[in-house]
C-alpha cells in the first residue's frame, strides 16, 4: 500500500487555498467523469483518485490530519502510540466514521470506495470499523445519490443581451438549448435543472449553473440598464441646430440638436436603453454624448468665410 500525494493528484501546492482546490477538483472531475469516458478504466481510476483527494483536502479536519500524519502513516500505524498520538484509537473511533462519510462519486464504480491508504489513515472513511470494513468494501452500495451540480460559462454579445437569444451548445457530451431573456446582466447565473452530473442508482442529475458573460460592445457602454454612446454631429448642425442620426438597438433614429450645442454635451433619450430583465416593456435610458466633427479639406471660399466669421467674433 503506497502513500498517496493528494496535492499532486489535484495539481496544487501544499499551501493551496480552498478555492484553488475546488477549482482544480472541478476541472479534473469534468475531464475524467465517467459520462465522458465510458469504458475507459484508466479515466475511471483517475476520477476515483481525484474524488478521494478532494474528499481529504476540501475538509479542514481531514486535511490537517493528512498534513500531520500522511507521509508517516506506516510509522504511526505500526507504533500505535507515538508522540502522544494513539493511532489505533484514531483509526477506529466511531466519531471518525461519521465525520468522514464520503459523498462523492465512488459509488458509480460498484461501491469500490476509497483506497486502502485512505481507509487506513481515516478509519474507513465512513464505511465502518476495521473489523467490518473488508466485508462492506466488497459489497455493492444501493443508496441513491443525486448528481453534483456543474458550473460553466457562456459568452454572448450585448446585442444578444438586448434582444434576447437562443443558444445551442454542447457540454459534457449533451446538447443544450438555452433561451436567454432580454436584459440579462453580465455575470448573471442561470440554473438549468437536471443538466449537471448524472446521479447514481437512478437518482436525479444535478443542475447546471451557467454564468453569462456579456462581451464589451464597440459602440455602447452598459451601466446597469442604461447605455452610453457617442453621437457625431457636424459643426454646422451643432452651431445652427438640426437633426443628427444616431444608431440604437431599436434602429437608427434622428435626434434633434439644439442651436449652439457644445462639444461633449450629453443628451438623455428616455426608454432607449437596455430592457429590464424579467420586466417586459421596461427599459433604461440611452445617454448620447455629442462629438462635434470639425470640417477638413476646406475650399478657398470656405476658408474666406471662416476668416470673416473669425473677424466678426473678435
Amino acid at each position: 500500500m503506497d502513500y498517496k500525494d493528494y496535492y499532486k493528484v489535484l495539481g496544487v501546492s501544499k499551501n493551496a487555498t480552498k478555492d484553488e482546490i475546488k477549482k482544480a477538483y472541478r476541472k479534473l472531475a469534468v475531464k475524467y467523469h465517467p459520462d465522458k469516458n465510458k469504458g475507459n478504466k484508466e479515466a475511471e481510476e483517475k476520477f476515483k483518485e481525484v474524488n478521494e483527494a478532494n474528499e481529504v483536502l476540501s475538509d479542514e479536519e481531514k486535511r490537517k490530519k493528512y498534513d500531520q500524519f500522511g507521509e508517516n502513516w506506516q510509522y504511526y500505524q505500526q507504533s500505535g502510540d507515538q508522540g502522544g498520538f494513539d493511532w489505533s484509537q484514531y483509526a477506529n473511533q466511531g466519531g471518525g466514521q461519521t465525520r468522514y462519510t464520503y459523498s462523492g462519486g465512488a459509488e458509480d464504480f460498484g461501491g469500490a470506495g476509497f483506497s486502502d491508504f485512505f481507509e487506513t489513515l481515516f478509519g474507513g472513511g465512513g464505511f465502518g470499523s476495521s473489523q467490518t470494513r473488508g466485508k462492506r468494501r466488497g459489497s455493492t452500495r444501493t443508496a441513491q445519490v443525486r448528481g453534483e451540480d456543474l458550473s460553466a460559462e457562456l459568452s454572448i454579445t450585448l446585442d444578444d443581451a438586448y434582444h434576447g437569444a437562443e443558444k445551442l451548445f454542447d457540454l459534457n457530451g449533451q446538447s443544450i438549448k438555452l433561451k436567454i431573456k432580454p436584459g440579462i446582466n453580465d455575470g448573471q447565473v442561470l440554473k438549468l435543472a437536471g443538466k449537471g452530473y448524472a446521479g447514481s442508482r437512478g437518482a436525479g442529475a444535478g443542475d447546471l449553473m451557467l454564468k453569462i458573460n456579456v462581451l464589451s460592445d464597440p459602440v455602447f457602454e452598459r451601466k446597469g440598464n442604461d447605455l452610453y454612446t457617442n453621437m457625431n454631429v457636424n459643426l454646422y448642425t451643432a452651431v445652427m441646430g438640426g437633426k443628427a442620426a444616431l444608431r440604437t438597438f431599436k434602429g437608427t433614429i434622428n435626434v434633434s440638436i439644439t442651436k449652439e450645442s457644445q462639444n461633449g454635451k450629453v443628451m438623455r433619450l428616455q426608454g432607449m436603453g437596455m430592457p429590464v430583465y424579467g420586466k417586459p416593456n421596461q427599459f433604461g435610458d440611452l445617454y448620447a454624448k455629442i462629438s462635434v466633427d470639425i470640417p477638413t479639406g476646406l475650399t478657398e471660399k470656405e476658408t474666406q468665410l471662416f476668416q470673416e466669421l473669425q473677424k466678426l467674433r473678435k
